[in-house]
């Protein structure tokens, strides 16, 4: 069994509305005397009902998690969720209301661009401050100071204050800092966002590499769902500062993405004036035809789905051509389907495109369709204009197994017994 790095146990964390502290310069004495002294939970927050909603918000509510050593945990959820309240708390900026957390090793948090830093000293002096504020020694920041500047990419600006870094100049130093001075508990908040693509990439690579190679804990927020199934073994969805439902990331991320895309089946538009369109064509209609099961009503791995368009095309005699993509809810791309170039002429028309059955693993997943002309240059993209959730059947003994991939297909498939011994 791994050793625990992080436990957290009936955490909950409370902020009242328009007010700083209790209202009474002796209960806020009492208070002070309680929470920093004698280090018990608040005398006064706790005994808030939890109906009177006028005065008190509970940003956590019995939160309870374990992170063992070397794990990456995901933390998902909506804006407002309690997440970075959270990841505030393990940092220690902030206490909680109730409840206590314990943590082994030092903690290097990234909640914020540049966390830490003084605008008026220069990138090699933040390097060497941020590394004393993580309880390093002056030879062992030197050991790593090359390889942090060369990660951050800031070579040429290392004497320059970093008030006048770019944004993006200054969440690389900053990540590249909080990763590589050797923490044994990184927090990472949604900041990657503000890097390019390229440094993203290296990001999620260099946590990566510090979870499985150097068996430091990750724990890492993000709203980008692809990087959460990539990076963690196990996340937790926050809702309304509770834990609805933790476990390994990709079931984790399918239940609640599952949340925010309801199935929408069918569109059509009457009028051709307000439909979704341009000056080249106007939709009429899109729609999914289930090749659904006698008393079923549900789409599932075995169903053939039929995708039908319909729109007017508004420009002389031209060459058109169509494709239809098919996306998860995490946004990657599943398959692209392209028809052959047709000549088009002023009126409506119709594609159809048959996705057979046992080919999609279940879960949920939105179409998009996109119009080119024969440069390929983009005429129109009706993006998610259809959503559909896939479901599973049970397996011979009536059981529920989790297929790897995005696919899974029935192909042909042999197992012959050469020779007996």
């Amino acid at each position: 069994m791994a050793d625990l790095a992080l436990q957290v146990e009936n955490l909950s964390k409370m902020y009242r509305r328009g007010s700083i502290g209790t209202g009474s310069l002796r209960q806020d004495l009492h208070r002070w005397w309680t929470l920093d002294v004698l280090k018990k939970d608040d005398p006064f927050f706790t005994k808030q009902p939890h109906a009177d909603s006028a005065v008190a918000f509970w940003a956590l509510k019995d939160i309870n998690l374990q992170v063992n050593e070397g794990e990456v945990l995901g933390i998902i959820g909506q804006n407002g969720a309690g997440k970075s309240t959270l990841l505030k708390i393990m940092s220690r900026i902030i206490k909680p209301t109730s409840g206590i957390i314990k943590g082994k090793g030092r903690v290097s948090s990234l909640l914020e661009v540049g966390t830490g830093f003084h605008q008026e000293l220069s990138g090699r002096e933040n390097i060497f401050l941020s590394g004393y504020i993580l309880g390093m020694k002056k030879r062992e920041i030197l050991r790593r100071f090359d390889e942090i500047v060369s990660f951050a990419g800031i070579d040429e600006f290392l004497d320059t204050p970093v008030k006048r870094y770019s944004s993006g100049m200054y969440v690389r130093l900053a990540f590249s800092v909080a990763a590589h001075l050797e923490p044994d508990i990184l927090i990472v908040d949604e900041v990657l966002a503000v890097g390019d693509a390229e440094f993203q990439k290296k990001c999620l690579g260099k946590m990566k590499e510090a979870s499985s190679g150097s068996g430091r804990t990750v724990i890492f927020v993000s709203h980008n769902m692809q990087a959460v199934n990539q990076l963690c073994d196990n996340a937790i969805w926050l809702h309304s500062g509770t834990i609805k439902k933790q476990g390994q990331s990709a079931q984790v991320v399918n239940a609640y993405l599952s949340t925010l895309q309801q199935d929408l089946l069918k569109q059509q538009w009457p009028d051709i004036n307000s439909s979704p369109g341009n000056a080249y064509l106007r939709m009429s209609s899109v729609e999914l035809n289930p090749d659904l099961l006698p008393g079923s009503a549900f789409i599932d791995i075995s169903t053939s789905i039929e995708v039908i368009f319909r729109f007017y095309w508004l420009q002389q005699k031209d060459i058109l051509i169509t494709e239809i993509a098919l996306f998860n809810s995490a946004g990657d791309c599943i398959f692209v389907v392209s028809h052959p170039p047709v000549l088009a002429e002023p009126g409506e028309l119709m594609g159809k495109c048959i996705i057979p059955g046992h080919f999609l693993n279940d879960g949920n997943y939105y179409i998009s369709i996109a119009f080119f002309n024969a440069e390929k240059t983009t005429l129109f993209y009706f993006e998610e204009c259809l959503h559909f959730t896939v479901a599973d059947i049970p397996d011979g003994n009536g059981h529920y197994i989790k297929w790897w991939g995005y696919v899974r297909p029935q192909f042909p498939y042999e197992l012959n017994q050469l020779t007996v011994s």
